[in-house]
């Protein structure tokens, strides 16, 4: 299927941007999830192609501006290949055995990303579109000398819920929980549980940082804490103690089940199942204050008192972190919204500071690590943001 780009977008194709936008697009189109498309600028010339996968950003991905590449299984083995290699260092680390190895349109296919838990492969389908190329990826993968099973998240249901049927697809079944080394700290995972598994591997580096340089001799609190995977490198680093805050009844059983796969006395540390917001009233209540400060909310929440907006609402956020921080403690602000930049999170944290007659410094930044592989032409796909931030 042809697809006519606007003039004022055509350039922006040519110069390999990946999605194809609503905007930039002729008329009124009737795509079918899945169908691959050549775009063509309105002299009739071919810029490039793609397929049609609609997710909240867009239509679709362009795959290639070369019209003599066919979008096959050949593609996606070598779109996958280049992928792993590029990833070699980390399979040869013996500290970690878990990691990306296909992040979406940084290593070329929009909507797609695979990541690797010690040979248990798992496919994140963020379309219809893509899901429906599927067979092309797994075949993709059965080569791999390390592979036990491959598994798969379908991440696309149109009205906002996770499809959560059997996610098995090749090798064999694991047993599940997986244990997985991350610089040497090992986590418990479960690949059959729907989409959050029990680790996010993007902050891989935050954490090694925190066990290293921030964690010896301090008290942390880590709220939003999922599976206190932030608490076990606190641990591990040399916190005199860690307090885990989650909303969530779950991550209650899954926070002790990360500090016994690392040996660590779960009842020497505090676990409170509790909103975060509730709990900062309770802490400043309490005259409770503490030395690390990390902070890590999802884009978006929502409970039976609030919303939570991280574009709207992380100042307010800060605010009530920097009230139980101590003087000269460190808050580790992070965001995965990809609606802002790192410009405009700093600008939250400049009126936050003002806010509380705080003074502050920054003392370190992260992004994505280098196996969730960006491109310039995206700036929005480098989505993660973390400041260590020092109350001076």
């Amino acid at each position: 299927m042809r697809i006519t780009i606007k003039d004022k977008f055509t350039n922006k194709y040519k110069n390999r941007y990946p999605l194809i936008m609503k905007e930039a697009i002729f008329g009124k189109n009737n795509f079918k999830e899945g169908e691959v498309v050549d775009l063509f600028d309105s002299r009739n010339r071919f810029i490039a192609r793609g397929y049609i996968g609609s997710q909240n950003k867009g239509y679709g991905w362009v795959l290639t501006n070369n019209k003599n590449e066919n979008i096959d299984l050949d593609f996606f083995k070598k779109k996958i290949d280049k992928a792993i290699k590029c990833r070699n260092e980390l399979y040869k680390d013996e500290t970690i055995n878990t990691f990306r190895i296909f992040n979406g349109e940084g290593d070329g296919v929009g909507g797609l990303t695979i990541d690797f838990y010690d040979g248990y492969y798992v496919i994140n389908f963020y379309s219809e579109g893509v899901y429906r190329l599927r067979d092309y990826i797994i075949e993709s993968l059965k080569d791999k000398s390390d592979l036990k099973a491959i598994y798969e998240k379908k991440r696309f249901d149109k009205g906002g819920k996770y499809i959560d049927d059997d996610e098995f697809v090749y090798g064999e079944r694991g047993e599940f929980p997986v244990i997985v080394k991350e610089n040497d700290i090992n986590y418990a995972v479960y690949l059959n549980k729907g989409a959050m598994v029990g680790i996010f591997t993007d902050q891989k580096e935050v954490r090694k940082i925190i066990r290293d340089k921030y964690a010896k001799g301090k008290t942390v609190l880590n709220t939003f804490s999922y599976t206190g995977a932030f608490s076990v490198a606190a641990v591990l680093g040399g916190a005199t103690k860690t307090t885990s805050v989650d909303l969530a009844k779950r991550s209650l059983e899954l926070t002790k089940e990360q500090f016994d796969v690392n040996n660590i006395d779960w009842e020497k540390e505090k676990i409170q199942v509790m909103d975060v917001f509730d709990y900062f009233r309770y802490a400043e209540r309490k005259g409770l204050k503490f030395d690390l400060t990390i902070l890590d909310p999802p884009s978006f929440a929502t409970s039976k008192k609030r919303r939570f907006s991280a574009a709207k609402d992380y100042k307010n956020l800060l605010v009530d972190a920097i009230k139980i921080t101590e003087n000269k403690g460190v808050i580790i602000a992070s965001t995965n919204c990809a609606s802002f930049r790192m410009n405009k999170f700093k600008d939250f944290v400049e009126k936050a500071f003002k806010e509380t007659n705080k003074k502050y410094k920054i003392v370190e930044e992260f992004t994505l690590p280098y196996d969730y592989k960006t491109i310039k032409e995206f700036e929005e796909g480098n989505y993660l943001k973390v400041l260590f931030i020092q109350l001076v």
